[in-house]
């Protein structure tokens, strides 16, 4: 996989509501934006799912689905964390999280704009949004990030898939509190993770 580091009429009768019932839909709000992460000092991690760490962040894993944290000694030198899914001696499926992998960046634009370069020329771009993380308040701009959705095929190389299979994957970049670029990726076999796990793992994501 070159995609990988690998190694948002009429009128109506008027209502009332009662204290009770807008009590009641503040505090579904409230459990809502918490559950996305976006509006919390620590993200709501799936249960079943593991959390990789690192000094600029952290981000849920699918443990559940088989993936494990590579110990430090056998990732990539450009890699703070990952988590791997290893089926018959094939990743199927890699977490991987970079910490200040690019120069002359100071803002999720452009994060996003040095991450997205490496996307590949096999890729495809589906989507690319602004999200905002959770984290503490004082982080600031940090929880500000943009989101990239894509679908690639894989090179073959490295113990990945055979060469052509269709793969998918979500890119998260940002800078920390402290002007650390990140990128946070999640890459898999195509239709291995649901659009919900995806979302899932983008929400789990605590900017420090």
């Amino acid at each position: 996989m070159s995609t990988r580091t690998w190694g948002a009429r009429r009128p109506r009768r008027r209502r009332t509501t009662t204290g009770a019932a807008v009590t009641a839909a503040v505090a579904a709000a409230a459990v809502l934006l918490t559950g996305c992460g976006g509006d919390a000092d620590k993200a709501s991690v799936p249960e079943g799912w593991g959390t990789l760490e690192t000094g600029s962040l952290s981000v849920g894993y699918p443990k559940s689905e088989g993936y494990a944290e590579q110990p430090a000694a056998e990732r990539a030198k450009a890699n703070a964390a990952v988590a791997l899914k290893e089926e018959d001696g094939i990743r199927t499926g890699m977490v991987s999280v970079q910490l200040d992998f690019a120069t002359g960046v100071h803002d999720a634009a452009g994060a996003a704009a040095a991450a997205g370069a490496g996307i590949g020329l096999n890729s495809t771009r589906k989507a690319t949004d602004d999200v905002r993380l959770a984290g503490p308040e004082d982080a600031g701009e940090a929880r500000e990030a943009r989101r990239i959705d894509y679908d690639f095929t894989s090179d073959g190389q490295e113990d990945t898939p055979n060469r052509g299979t269709p793969m998918t994957g979500v890119l998260v970049a940002g800078v920390d509190s402290k002007g650390v670029p990140f990128v946070v990726r999640l890459n898999a076999v195509k239709d291995a993770v649901k659009a919900a796990d995806l979302d899932a793992f983008v929400g789990s994501i605590t900017v420090k």
